[in-house]
């Protein structure tokens, strides 16, 4: 069935459809940030191990990370507004048995079948916006606003998950979910327009298989070498079967006649190179929640509450810097914008190095944050619109997939990488810096994490010179309407 346009041809439902997707995509960000702040409770309550505690995180990443691709194609195929209902749908019920589990294998199986519905409903969100949204001002708007979600929403979940554990129960933290995906999936019955795949839609089984696998093992290794260390048995186990996987996955999508990642969407030059920047920019900035989060509340003494609203001049700058990039795209193109940006944020970054156990916030971190957002801004809006870039109605979803898989990817080797490193600069202090007293332990620390951060900017520095010689297209070509059609 064919949707209503309006005498200009646009979908007069567009702005209340970007409303929809805008709840949807806040909140999966919101999840991962808010879960955090409810596992020491959680922990308690459910006689959660040390050892275990990382299954509330790795559970939910692992199924998110391995089934993306699929579910960008699922989406493609079966119409991406129904996928994006069943997965808010999904999404709720996940969250709402994780919000009464009352063991941890119930709270750890919930999370993961949240990964699952969340690896549907990501990718048919930014699809969704993909396919409606046709005109170049309209388009980079709908971006800069999805673009401030994800960049600013790890910070409200922080302070969100800070208010529910602190005055209700760490059980809120999961069951605050239920109603917004509910509203969002009433509302998308209502406004969103079914989209679906032209051409052929048969599944690409052995590319399934292989992906998802491959995928699974790649995130699970990266994972196991956060905790375990690089050298782990079955770190390099995980990690040498990705590969292979992987490897075999390319070959199979390179014969197949209709492939679950058609290699045309990856080898498009601004395509491919947006989701190397994306995966760059994953590893880079993820730190820097992590281990200043950690700093606050470890080294500064900050209660979870307090780091979160530490947090928020980063989202009060994404959200001011999105609207700004969103005006700028079409003027003046991506690559001005990007570039610049990751420059700043890697600036940012570098600015925290300067941070010690003695050091304020207002001197030291809130300066940072605050270039660190205005740059990061820059950058997200243009990278979503060129990870889309000229790709075909039929290709879509599994785009959009890809500019969450780089940037699940991305994170989880940044994790294992940076604990390595920053855990190794800890012990090396502490080592020589005996003379220190009681005081060695937290300077070590703090000098571990800053180490860290010295990586981070060097990545995101790597990320800019990454999107300096890949992206070649200029405002013109940004955002065009790509003929869609929907049925």
């Amino acid at each position: 069935m064919s949707k209503k346009l309006d005498l200009d041809g646009l979908d007069p439902n567009r702005w209340r459809t970007l409303f929809v997707v805008a709840i949807s995509q806040l909140m999966v960000v919101l999840d991962s940030s808010i879960v955090n702040i409810a596992i020491p409770s959680a922990k308690i309550d459910l006689g959660i191990s040390d050892a275990n505690q990382q299954w509330v995180i790795t559970a939910y990443t692992l199924a998110f990370g391995s089934l993306l691709l699929l579910g960008g194609r699922v989406g493609d195929f079966m119409g991406r507004k129904r996928i994006l209902i069943i997965g808010l749908l999904g999404f709720a019920g996940a969250s709402a048995l994780g919000g009464i589990a009352s063991t941890q294998s119930l709270l750890f199986a919930s999370r993961a079948l949240q990964g699952v519905f969340g690896a549907l409903l990501a990718p048919a969100a930014l699809a969704i916006i993909s396919v409606t949204f046709t005109v170049p001002k309209e388009r980079a708007k709908a971006f800069g606003v999805i673009g401030a979600i994800s960049g600013g929403g790890a910070a409200i979940g922080l302070i969100l998950g800070g208010t529910l554990t602190e005055y209700f129960s760490w059980r809120w933290c999961l069951g605050v979910n239920v109603p917004i995906a509910i509203i969002a999936a009433s509302l998308a019955l209502k406004f969103v327009h079914e989209s679906k795949a032209d051409g052929n839609r048969t599944y690409d089984i052995p590319g399934v298989i292989t992906a998802t696998a491959g995928l699974f093992s790649l995130t699970y290794g990266f994972n196991q070498a956060a905790t375990s260390g690089w050298s782990d048995g079955h770190t390099l186990t995980f990690l040498g079967a990705a590969v292979i996987l992987l490897i075999i996955f390319v070959v199979i999508e390179k014969r197949v006649a209709n492939p679950l990642m058609p290699l045309r969407v990856v080898t498009e030059r601004n395509r491919g190179g947006s989701y190397l920047g994306s995966l760059i920019v994953g590893a880079g900035l993820f730190s820097m929640f992590l281990f200043l989060g950690l700093y606050l509340q470890t080294v500064l003494g900050y209660s979870p509450l307090k780091s979160g609203f530490a947090f928020l001049p980063f989202t009060a700058g994404i959200i001011i810097f999105a609207g700004v990039a969103s005006q700028l795209l079409p003027k003046v193109g991506p690559k001005p914008l990007m570039v610049p940006g990751l420059v700043f944020a890697g600036i940012g970054l570098l600015l925290l190095t300067r941070i010690t156990p003695d050091t304020a916030y207002a001197s030291h971190v809130l300066p940072a944050l605050l270039i660190m957002s205005s740059g990061m801004a820059l950058v997200f809006i243009p990278l979503t619109t060129t990870s889309l870039h000229a790709v075909g109605n039929h290709d879509t979803g599994v785009a959009s997939a890809m500019i969450n898989t780089s940037q699940q990817i991305g994170g989880s080797l940044g994790t294992a990488l940076l604990n390595t490193v920053a855990a190794t600069a800890t012990t090396t202090y502490i080592a020589a810096n005996q003379a220190l007293g009681d005081t060695v332990q937290l300077f070590g620390i703090t000098h571990g994490f800053t180490v860290a951060f010295k990586v981070s900017a060097a990545l995101l520095f790597t990320g800019a010179v990454v999107l300096f010689f890949f992206i070649n297209i200029g405002k013109e070509a940004v955002v065009e309407s790509e003929g869609v059609v929907v049925h």
